[in-house]
């Protein structure tokens, strides 16, 4: 076994976040006395609302921001940030979501700003040994936390790697999280128990 072998790893993707505008003043107390699955928070000033299906939560505010959390998938965020819109329109809200092509990415009303996932790699991983080998880029307090920080300033992307294998990346999209895990993969491979 190498590090050059092609290894097929699963990348879990748990949490896709995403943003959007409606292009028009949202009236929370309307929201929450007529909407479905909701939750006013007045003391803050803005609204969550739950959809099942994707299973996602949209914090709604009233200047017409709204971040939408939990969709596993950047095409799901997609249906979920479409799906909010248009029960916020049923609410009688003049949202304008997207324009023609929901696949433009020139598109800036809605746009992908965090991907969370996990990778478990098939080995465990000598923490002093990987961060001392890859020193500014990994940092290891044992006495904080239980992970090495790595950073990856090109991407964007922030590892969270521990002992046991265990990877968890954090990036602005999809692409920039697997490119990550392909690069930090020779690395924990040279540092494995």
């Amino acid at each position: 076994m190498d590090a050059d072998s092609d290894v097929a790893l699963d990348i879990l993707i748990t949490n896709v976040v995403c943003v959007f505008r409606t292009r028009c003043h949202l009236n929370l107390r309307k929201i929450a006395l007529e909407g479905a699955n909701v939750i006013y928070k007045r003391d803050v000033g803005k609204v969550l609302m739950k959809l099942r299906k994707p299973r996602i939560t949209a914090t709604i505010w009233s200047s017409g921001k709204v971040i939408c959390t939990g969709a596993t998938s950047e095409e799901e965020a997609k249906f979920g940030a479409r799906r909010l819109a248009r029960s916020l329109q049923k609410l009688g809200f003049q949202v304008i979501l997207m324009k023609k092509d929901l696949h433009d990415s020139s598109n800036a009303n809605f746009k992908v700003v965090n991907v969370l996932a996990v990778c478990n790699m098939p080995f465990e991983i000598r923490l002093p040994e990987f961060t001392k080998n890859n020193r500014p880029h990994a940092s290891y307090e044992p006495e904080l936390h239980p992970a090495v920080c790595y950073r990856i300033k090109s991407l964007r992307a922030t590892l969270q790697i521990f002992s046991t294998g265990s990877i968890t990346v954090t990036g602005p999209n999809v692409k920039a999280v697997a490119s990550a895990v392909e690069q930090i993969y020779p690395f924990v491979f040279e540092s494995r128990k």
